[in-house]
């Protein structure tokens, strides 16, 4: 039997799903993080689920994994000493940048410039000059460039950028300049902007390219690492990493090209989402991923994730495209504390994480948390993981309690002050992804899943507007599922740079098909043959003297005839939508951009038996909960027993092995075929 494997590392948690490719059978399982070297949790599970399976590691032919190791090295800025390699003249391409200050009106008065990641000692400029149309102004000055390498010797660098002007038309220059840098620093991973970002603006592709070389040592040292530990524990098979943007590539190329994956763990519950509810026809979702330490919100529409050209992680935007996925501090383990200043409940952003965890896991956290106000409002039944971990009530009161002292009011309202704040973070997220977008969130279903998305998912609905709230099968280890049904993906560029009056339709499409050929070939590389792959088509269009492009699709069929004028009415109707205006302004083609997909899984979803409607197989004990101001009894369901067509009705609590689901009062949970748990207010039925 051929099985595949994912893994998604969490700040709490590592999930596991385990999925065999004939029947679609699924093994599923948590272990407790290893922030300190995450490695350790992924080998630690993979041994733990292969054994529950009752398998051999050599048995998984897939393994995909969705990591934070990228985005960990540039929260915690402890990536590689990067020297920078640049044109004459350019030295302060990093400095410069876009003259963008994030934060309200006025926000430069008190925003600190973060320090760069390739500092200026670290740089150093070369006689060279490429032109705007490619050719070559000044020949490479190759002495100049011996003569500044060795300079670089003395900074103590452990990786190395270069990223000359213009390069993305011509890369001749920095193809020699790489050569040179090997002789002379023939152990550091040379990053070239030509082979990163061969796209035009030169700030963003210096930048960019830096990124990449600032997270590449400590990325390859961690994908070294585990494909050693894993081929040391018996597994041999074709092993990938979890893009951004939701796909896929292989551990070797992730060594070369990190930059990739700074979004690569929060990638792997949105494809899970759109899988599994895709299933059911849900194809406009908004999804939320509450783990331990955050909330990962983003919007799908007609099916498609949205996506982003550019990647934000902190302080740092890359163009490297991802799925637009907006982050907020505000997850189980984030911190309740109320400030002396002000003297009003504040949660997070600080998070007790994995170690020591909230007070209720009995692990040395002292300090209240939002899985402790779960526990406490009767939430979270003390039993979790299938009885593998219990949770201490009476400690997480107690930490609460002081909450309560400190403002004056009763245990359950401070718990439900601490549940509400946090569900109002989690809100301003999704209004960022959605009505900032220009898109209702009411014309959209809620998505909700992680360890702790249930918990305040039919809250978040209710706040929203969004209905149905769905809770998909195994919540907590979705991100796992979309790291094993996610298919690899290769993606190139082109800069165009010129209005659509100076470019033809041939022209384009002749650049669609060098493109094509490129990313096919990359794939074929990786063993995805071309019958298998499917090939998407996007260019990025703005009216001339704009600073930004809006990404369109497009097709390359028929191109020749009439496609620059059918992008160009796409673009009038996808500005209007975004802005509310069309301009009379030429329009320019700025990139384009083909991707290839490789083969979707054959992963079958399987249908639940159905049931009467009536869920008192299910049941397993009475209970109570705090809501709307007071307790409610209530009932806890066991969700392995439930059936298609069952109807539960709130106050309840549905409980599984990786998650929990809060009903409130006033609203149906309907469990539909495929298993997902609909929910709706009562009064809708």
């Amino acid at each position: 039997m051929a099985y595949r494997l994912g893994v998604d590392v969490g700040g709490t948690f590592t999930d596991l799903l385990l999925i065999e490719d004939g029947t679609g059978e699924t093994f599923r399982d948590k272990v407790p993080s290893t922030p300190h070297d995450p490695s350790v949790a992924v080998v630690n599970g993979t041994l733990k689920i292969c054994a529950k399976a009752g398998i051999d590691p050599a048995d998984v032919q897939l393994f995909m994994h969705g990591t934070t190791v990228a985005t960990n090295t540039v929260l915690t800025g402890t990536g590689a000493r990067v020297g920078l390699v640049t044109t004459d003249g350019y030295r302060q391409v990093l400095h410069i940048a876009r003259s963008f200050v994030p934060g309200g009106l006025a926000g430069w008065i008190v925003w600190n410039k973060p320090p760069l990641i390739a500092p200026l000692e670290c740089t150093v400029e070369v006689p060279e000059r490429i032109g705007a149309d490619g050719s070559i102004v000044t020949p490479l000055d190759e002495g100049a460039l011996r003569v500044a390498l060795e300079r670089l010797k003395g900074e103590g660098i452990e990786a190395l950028t270069i990223a000359f002007i213009n390069a993305y038309r011509n890369d001749v220059h920095e193809r020699r300049a790489g050569e040179i840098a090997r002789e002379v620093f023939p152990a550091l991973p040379i990053s070239l902007s030509s082979e990163v970002l061969p796209e035009m603006q030169e700030y963003e592709r210096a930048l960019t390219t830096v990124a990449n070389s600032y997270v590449r040592p400590r990325v390859a040292n961690y994908v070294r690492n585990l494909k050693a530990e894993l081929n040391r524990a018996g597994m041999n098979g074709q092993m990938n990493l979890l893009r951004s943007d939701a796909g896929l590539m292989s551990f070797e190329k992730a060594q070369d090209h990190p930059v990739n994956l700074l979004m690569s763990g929060p990638a792997g519950g949105v494809a899970g989402a759109l899988w599994v509810c895709g299933k059911s026809g849900y194809r406009n979702l908004l999804t939320v991923d509450v783990g331990g330490t955050s909330t990962d919100v983003a919007l799908i529409e007609n099916g498609e994730p949205r996506l982003a050209r550019e990647t934000e992680c902190g302080d740092l935007k890359v163009r490297a495209t991802s799925l637009d996925i907006r982050t907020v501090g505000a997850g189980g383990g984030s911190i309740a504390f109320v400030p002396d200043l002000t003297g009003a409940l504040r949660v997070g952003p600080a998070s007790a994480g994995a170690v020591p965890g909230p007070v209720c896991y009995s692990r040395g956290g002292d300090k209240p948390t939002v899985t402790d106000a779960n526990v406490v409002l009767g939430y979270l039944p003390e039993e979790l993981l299938g009885g593998a971990m219990h949770l201490d009530r009476p400690a997480a009161a107690a930490s609460v309690q002081a909450i309560a002292d400190t403002l004056g009011i009763g245990l359950a309202e401070a718990a439900h002050g601490i549940y509400s704040i946090a569900n109002e973070t989690m809100m301003g997220a999704l209004r960022l992804i959605s009505v900032q977008q220009g898109y209702d969130p009411r014309d959209f279903a809620l998505v909700a899943f992680g360890g702790a998305g249930p918990l305040h998912a039919n809250a978040l609905g209710r706040l929203l507007g969004s209905w149905p709230v769905i809770v998909p099968p195994s919540p907590g280890v979705l991100c796992a599922f979309g790291d094993a049904t996610t298919r690899l993906r290769s993606e190139r560029a082109r800069s165009i740079g010129k209005p659509f009056a100076e470019i033809g339709n041939d022209a384009v499409a002749a650049v669609l098909r060098e493109l094509k050929a490129a990313v096919v070939r990359e794939l074929l590389a990786e063993g995805v043959p071309e019958t298998d792959q499917e090939i998407g088509f996007e260019a990025g269009v703005r009216y001339s003297g704009q600073a930004f492009e809006v990404s369109l699709p497009l097709s390359l069929d028929g191109f020749e005839t009439g496609g620059l004028e059918s992008l160009a009415a796409a673009f009038d109707k996808e500005h209007e939508r975004l802005f509310t205006f069309c301009l009379e302004s030429d329009r320019e083609l700025v990139t384009v951009r083909v991707t290839a997909l490789g083969k979707a899984s054959a992963i079958r979803l399987e249908k639940l038996p159905r049931g009467d409607g009536d869920p008192a197989a299910a049941r397993v004990r009475d209970h109570m909960m705090w809501a709307d101001g007071r307790e409610h009894p209530a009932v806890i369901y066991d969700r392995a027993r439930l059936r298609a067509g069952d109807r539960v009705t709130g106050p309840a609590i549905i409980a599984e092995m990786d998650s929990t689901t809060v009903l409130l009062p006033d609203h149906v949970a309907e469990v539909d075929d495929y298993g997902l748990i609909l929910i709706r207010p009562a009064a809708a039925h």
